[in-house]
């Protein structure tokens, strides 16, 4: 589809809006995790309950990229992205005027509902405004705020709790997003909208394939095994359900043709497994440094802070390296430095000093960072250029499904573990999760030699 005729000033407001989407989405993402142990005793609740203020937030994103994504095809992009940038917006301050656990876990799910139109959306609406000899640019800019967002967080964070109460860490959100709504409702063009009928049936199967799995893995840390077993097994039904569901549509909300595709298969795979990891340690992590190394809240931001910022250094440069080497390689390697990483994490001294922890996390960036950009470019390549979007949309999926994973399988850890061994345990599973994403990464190279046979 041609790009509408817009302006130099309207494309950079645009991208600005995108932007903005993307650094709220991902400080939101980020920062929350930081103060959940003190959330958990203003609030008086159980660690166990508490990680679901992180779980019911990446949960609700998972289960509404999808229908995100088909809304906008029948309403129109510009109608849909702008609704979930204000229904963000008004969610965040509810969670800052929140009282209690319930009250809080109900606006993130209203959050993340509108996370997940921004997450779903960001990259069509670049598209949607900018030339195709613009795009590597306008998407290089995504990456790095992507990087940006996440590597600000953790010291965000803790710079907002050395000053002012966990309420005001989703307060920041509130003047960044009414500044995004009104840009974006006057710089955005009209976008088109498509004659097709939302289907719910699929809508609805997705949100039980995704949501009732991810459930059922939780049931399993409450101890409530007959309601595991239930909802695990629901889920899975809902799964099937869901692919004969699919295949006779004319336009499926879920991408089977790339999914049939085994190097773009692998690659989402991949994916979920990488970020599986790195939720399980973005989680455990502030538990091991304030409740069992009793580090205050400031010094656990800081001690996480080398992780993105590493992120931020190492991905460009793989990225470069991608270019010349083979993106299943590079993954693979990055992928075995994260596990490493995470191993060293699982094994530190009882009272560390900022350098023993942050060489630690500086491996896990590096790691992170040199699997992300060679996979991503896997990921958006493998198919035929007239799917990228799907590829995008899917690329979102994998990332958040490996996030509300690896917060449910937090959850069930500190739900089964005695004492105060949760988090080491939490850093010794996403070691395996990193291990197997680089076994999957690596069975690639296996993949593209046959196709080139």
């Amino acid at each position: 589809m041609p790009v509408p005729p817009v302006s130099d000033t309207q494309r950079r407001l645009v991208m600005l809006c995108a932007v903005l989407g993307i650094v709220l989405g991902g400080l939101d993402g980020a920062i929350a995790n930081i103060a959940l142990p003190t959330i958990s005793r203003d609030l008086n609740c159980s660690e166990t309950l508490t990680v679901w203020i992180v779980n019911v937030y990446h949960l609700t994103v998972a289960v509404s990229l999808l229908p995100a994504a088909a809304l906008a095809e029948s309403l129109g992009l510009k109608r849909v992205y702008g609704f979930g940038m204000m229904l963000f917006t008004a969610a965040s301050l509810a969670c800052a005027l929140s009282g209690s656990l319930g009250v809080l876990l109900g606006a993130r799910v209203v959050q993340g509902l509108g996370a997940a139109c921004m997450a779903a959306l960001s990259g069509a609406l670049v598209r949607s405004v900018y030339p195709r000899t613009m795009l590597h640019q306008a998407f290089a800019i995504i990456a790095l705020a992507v990087a940006i967002s996440a590597a600000v967080g953790p010291t965000l964070a803790a710079a907002v709790l050395a000053v002012a109460t966990w309420p005001w860490l989703f307060l920041i959100n509130v003047p960044i997003g009414v500044m995004a709504v009104a840009l974006f409702l006057r710089a955005a063009p009209a976008s088109p909208r498509t004659p097709l009928s939302f289907d719910w049936v699929g809508a609805l199967l997705n949100v039980g394939a995704l949501g009732l799995g991810i459930l059922g893995v939780d049931a399993l840390g409450q101890k409530e095994r007959e309601l595991a077993v239930i909802e695990i097994g629901t889920g899975l039904l809902c799964t099937v359900l869901l692919y004969r569901q699919q295949k006779r549509q004319k336009a499926p909300m879920l991408p089977l043709d790339l999914l049939a595709i085994p190097l773009f298969s692998l690659s989402i795979l991949t994916s979920i497994c990488a970020y599986a990891a790195q939720i399980l340690a973005y989680v455990a992590l502030p538990f091991l440094f304030q409740t069992v190394m009793h580090q205050s809240a400031v010094a656990t931001g800081l001690f996480v802070t080398p992780w993105p910022l590493l992120v931020a250094a190492a991905a460009p440069f793989a990225g470069r390296l991608a270019t010349r080497h083979p993106a299943s390689l590079l993954s693979s390697i990055g992928l075995s430095i994260l596990a490493i990483g995470l191993a060293t994490l699982s094994v530190m001294p009882a009272h560390p000093d900022f350098w023993n922890v942050a060489w630690r996390m500086a491996l896990c960036g590096i790691g992170f960072g040199f699997y992300q950009t060679p996979n991503n470019l896997t990921v958006m390549t493998s198919g035929p250029a007239t799917r990228s979007g799907a590829a995008s949309g899917m690329l979102a999926v994998a990332r958040t499904m490996g996030w509300a994973l690896g917060s449910a399988l937090v959850a069930l850890v500190f739900g089964v573990s005695q004492g105060s061994g949760g988090a080491v345990h939490c850093l010794e599973l996403a070691t395996g999760f990193a291990l197997l994403g680089a076994v999957l990464s690596v069975s690639r190279r296996a993949v593209r030699y046959e196709a080139g046979r």
